[in-house]
C-alpha cells in the first residue's frame, strides 16, 4: 500500500510542480518573488515524501527506471501539461512571443528532468520489475544523407562539425536511422530469454556485427549477468572467438555494469566450460588477460583454447574519454592479439550499444581510410544499426569517432620497435630533405603546434594563486591538478602549481611540479605529505647562471621547520650523477613521520641536454627501485619550471618502461600524451631528440632482449 501512495504522491506533486513552473515562466516570476518561500516549502515537503532515488548512466547517456508505471504516468503528466499550456496561451498570459519560445523550449527540458526523479522513486523497492535503457530526447530527423568525405577534407569537416558546441554533429547524429527494418527480437523476447536481457529494450536482431570488409567481424554484447556467464562462454566457445573486448567497468558510481565472468586466479567452471587464468598485464589505459579455456564433452575429453581479454578501463564514468589516445593503442593492440584464424571478436560494454559501437566504428572507418581514402562514419553507422539497434548511443560518443579518425590521420601510427630504433634516427637526422615529415624538427613541430588549453587554467590563474607560479605560462589544467585539502578559515589555500601524470602502468603515477619559491615551500610538503609521496625526483640546481631557479627546500644538516612539518636530514649520498638524501618528513604535534627519498640530479644543464643518457638510466632505475619497496604513490618531480627538463625525465621513465616490457617505444605519442596533461612538456627539439638518445643507450647497454626484464 505504501508503494501505491508513495507514486500517487509522486504523480500529483510533478504535476503541481509543473503547473507553477508553467505560470511562473510565463508570467516572468521565475521562482523569486512573493510565493518563493510557499513554492520552496512545497517543493522540500513533496521532496522527502517521495524520497527519490537518481540512477543515471552518464556514460550511455540513458537512465534505468520501473516498467509498468512510466507509460501511464507519462501521458497524465504529458496531457496535464499540455491542458495548462493551451489554457496559458489563450489567455494571452504570455508577455510575448519571445518570451513563448523560451517557455516552450524550458517546459520540454523541464519535463525530461523531472521525470529524471519521477521514474526512479522506488527503484529498488520492487525486485519483480525490470530495468530498462531509456535513451535521452532527440530531436527530430531532419532525414538528411551524409556524403564519405575524404581523408584530406577530415580536419576541416571536424572543425566545421565542432563549431558552435557540435551543433552540426548533433544534426548529423539525429539525422541517423534508429535501428533495423530487416532484423526480428523474435529470439530475445521469448519467455525463456526475457531475463538474460540485461535491459529488455535493448535486443539482438537475428544478424550479426560486420566490420568494414569483413562480414561477421564483431559480435556485439552486453555485459553478462551472473545468470548469463556460463551462456556468454558457450558462445565464446562456439564461436571460436579468440579475443574479448570489453569497455566497461564492473562498477561505476556503484551500479553494477557488468558481472565478473573472469576468475581473478585459478580457475572457474561456467556449465561444462572451465576457464582458468593464464597471465595478466595491467596497462594504464587498459588490461590484458589470458584465459586458458576447456570444453568437457561428454566423453570427458578436454580440449584446451586461448582466449585473450583485453579490457579498456579509461573510459570515464560519463561522456567520452578525453583524448583518443588511449583508445587507438587499444585498438591497435586488438588487431595484434586477435589471430586470423579465429572467430568473432566478442566486443561489450554494459548495454552493448554505446561504447561498443563506438568501438567497431572506429575500427571500421581506419579500415576504409587505408582502402578508399575517405571514411563514411553516417553510412557505416547507419548500416551496422541494422544488425544491432542503437549502436553509438549519444552524439558526443559519434563525435569521438571522428576525433579518433582525425588523431589517426594526422600523426599516424608512430610506434616502433626497438630494432628499427637505429634506422629511425637516421631517417631522423637527414639534413639532406628537411621538409621529410620524419625528420626530427617536423616531428616535434607537430607537438608545439598542439593548442593549450588556456580555458583550463583557471584556478592557478585566480589573482590569490597568481604569486603561486614561477612561470605564468605554465599553469597546472584544472582537470587534473594536484588539489590540497583547505586550510581552515583560508581561502584557495587548495592550489599548488603541479599535475597529475600517468606513468605507463598507473594512472597519477607522477606529480610534476615546478621548484618550490620561499613562500610555497609549506605547500609542497603538504602535498608531499597528503598524497603519501616517498619519492623526489629534482632535476636543477638551486641556482643556474647566477639566478634562482629552486627554493632549498630540505636541510643542508639538523632539522628545519616549514609550517607544520618538520624535515629532518638523514643521510645524503653523492653518486655518480646524482645525490641520494634520506629526508624525515615529521607532521603535526601528534610527530606521525615517513622516510621521503631525494634524488637530485646534478648533470643536466639549464640549456641544453646531458652529456650522455646513462646517467638518465641509472637515476631512473634507483627510483624505481625504491618504488618497489616503499609503494607505488606519486613520484615528485620538479625542476625550475616543471616543464622541460621534468617531462623529458617522465617521458624517459614511461618510454623505457615499455622497452623493458614490450620492447617498443613511441616517443611522439609519449610526448604528446603528456603535453595534453600539463603544457610544454619537453620544452625544446633538444629535449625531444634526447628521448630518443637515452632509448639507444638504454638498448646499447642491455643488447640482449632478455636483460630488459
Amino acid at each position: 500500500m505504501m508503494f501505491f501512495k508513495n507514486k500517487l504522491i509522486n504523480v500529483f506533486s510533478s504535476l503541481l510542480l509543473d503547473m507553477r513552473t508553467i505560470y511562473c515562466l510565463n508570467y516572468g516570476i521565475k521562482h523569486s518573488e512573493s510565493n518563493s518561500r510557499i513554492f520552496i516549502f512545497y517543493f522540500l515537503f513533496f521532496t522527502l515524501i517521495s524520497n527519490p532515488v537518481i540512477l543515471i548512466d552518464k556514460t550511455d547517456q540513458m537512465y534505468v527506471h520501473t516498467s509498468p508505471w512510466n507509460l501511464s504516468i507519462k501521458l497524465v503528466k504529458c496531457v496535464c501539461v499540455c491542458v495548462c499550456v493551451f489554457v496559458s496561451q489563450l489567455r494571452g498570459d504570455c508577455r510575448s512571443r519571445k518570451l513563448n519560445l523560451y517557455f516552450s523550449h524550458a517546459v520540454s527540458y523541464k519535463l525530461f528532468i523531472f521525470q529524471l526523479f519521477f521514474y526512479n522513486i522506488d527503484v529498488l523497492y520492487s525486485s519483480t520489475e525490470q530495468q530498462t535503457v531509456v535513451l535521452l530526447p532527440r530531436s527530430p530527423s531532419t532525414c538528411k544523407t551524409y556524403l564519405p568525405i575524404p581523408v584530406d577534407n577530415l580536419e576541416e569537416e571536424y572543425r566545421i562539425r565542432s563549431a558552435d558546441d557540435g551543433k552540426l554533429f548533433r544534426e548529423e547524429y539525429n539525422s541517423l536511422p534508429g535501428g533495423s527494418t530487416q532484423g526480428t527480437c523474435e529470439e530475445a523476447n521469448k519467455e525463456e530469454n526475457k531475463e538474460k536481457n540485461r535491459y529488455p529494450n535493448i535486443l539482438p536482431f537475428l544478424l550479426s556485427s560486420q566490420g568494414y570488409t569483413d562480414k561477421n567481424k564483431f559480435i556485439a554484447a552486453q555485459g553478462p549477468k551472473q545468470d548469463t556467464a556460463a551462456d556468454f562462454w558457450r558462445m565464446i566457445w562456439e564461436q571460436k572467438s579468440a579475443t574479448i573486448v570489453m569497455l566497461t567497468n564492473l562498477k561505476e558510481r556503484k551500479e553494477d555494469k557488468c558481472y565478473q565472468y573472469w576468475p581473478d586466479q585459478g580457475c572457474w567452471t561456467y556449465g561444462n566450460i572451465r576457464v582458468a587464468v593464464e597471465d595478466f598485464t595491467v596497462l594504464v589505459d587498459y588490461t590484458i588477460r589470458k584465459f586458458c579455456v576447456q570444453y568437457q564433452a561428454s566423453d570427458g575429453t578436454k580440449t584446451p583454447r586461448l582466449v585473450t581479454q583485453l579490457h579498456f578501463t579509461s573510459w570515464p564514468d560519463f561522456g567520452v574519454p578525453f583524448s583518443p589516445i588511449g583508445m587507438l593503442k587499444f585498438l591497435k593492440k586488438v588487431k595484434q592479439v586477435n589471430p586470423s584464424f579465429s572467430g568473432p571478436i566478442v566486443v561489450h560494454c554494459s548495454a552493448g550499444v554505446g561504447r561498443t559501437g563506438t568501438f567497431i566504428v572506429i575500427d571500421g572507418m581506419i579500415d576504409m581510410m587505408y582502402a578508399e581514402k575517405k571514411v563514411d562514419v553516417f553510412g557505416f553507422v547507419s548500416r551496422i544499426r541494422e544488425q544491432r539497434s542503437q549502436l553509438i548511443q549519444t552524439d558526443l560518443q559519434y563525435s569521438f569517432v571522428y576525433q579518433a579518425l582525425l588523431e589517426y590521420f594526422l600523426y599516424g601510427d608512430t610506434e616502433l620497435d626497438v630494432s628499427s630504433l637505429e634506422g629511425h634516427l637516421d631517417k631522423l637526422h637527414n639534413t639532406s630533405a628537411p621538409l621529410d615529415r620524419v625528420g626530427l624538427e617536423e616531428e616535434f613541430k607537430k607537438l608545439t603546434n598542439m593548442r593549450i588549453m588556456k580555458e583550463n587554467m583557471r584556478m592557478g590563474n585566480l589573482p590569490a594563486n597568481m604569486k603561486k607560479n614561477r612561470v605564468l605560462q605554465i599553469i597546472p589544467y584544472d582537470f587534473n591538478r594536484v588539489i590540497l585539502s583547505m586550510k581552515r578559515g583560508q581561502e584557495f589555500t587548495d592550489y599548488i602549481n603541479a599535475s597529475f601524470i600517468d606513468g605507463y602502468r598507473q594512472k597519477d603515477y607522477f606529480i610534476a611540479t615546478q621548484g618550490p619559491l620561499a613562500h610555497t615551500v609549506d605547500d609542497f610538503w603538504r602535498m608531499v605529505w597528503e598524497w603519501k609521496c616517498h619519492s623526489i625526483v629534482m632535476l636543477t640546481e638551486l641556482q643556474e647562471r647566477d639566478q634562482d631557479k629552486c627554493f632549498q627546500y630540505w636541510p643542508t644538516e639538523d632539522s628545519v621547520t616549514y609550517g607544520d612539518f618538520t624535515v629532518e636530514m638523514k643521510g645524503d649520498t653523492l653518486c655518480d650523477t646524482f645525490s641520494l638524501r634520506d629526508l624525515l618528513l615529521t607532521f603535526g604535534s601528534e610527530k606521525q613521520t615517513r622516510l621521503v627519498r631525494h634524488f637530485h640530479f646534478h648533470g643536466w644543464p639549464e640549456i641544453g641536454i646531458p652529456a650522455e643518457g646513462k646517467g638518465m638510466i641509472d637515476i631512473i632505475a634507483a627510483v624505481q627501485k625504491q618504488q618497489q619497496q616503499s609503494g607505488n604513490h606519486p613520484i615528485v618531480v620538479h625542476c625550475s619550471a616543471g616543464a622541460g627538463r621534468t617531462g623529458t625525465f617522465i617521458a624517459l621513465s614511461n618510454i623505457l618502461e615499455r622497452v623493458k616490457a614490450e620492447g617498443l617505444l613511441d616517443v611522439f605519442q609519449t610526448v604528446k600524451s603528456l603535453r595534453m596533461q600539463r603544457p610544454h612538456m619537453v620544452q625544446t627539439v633538444e629535449q625531444y631528440d634526447f628521448c630518443y638518445r637515452v632509448v639507444q643507450d638504454f638498448v646499447d647497454i642491455f643488447s640482449d632482449y632478455a636483460n630488459f626484464k
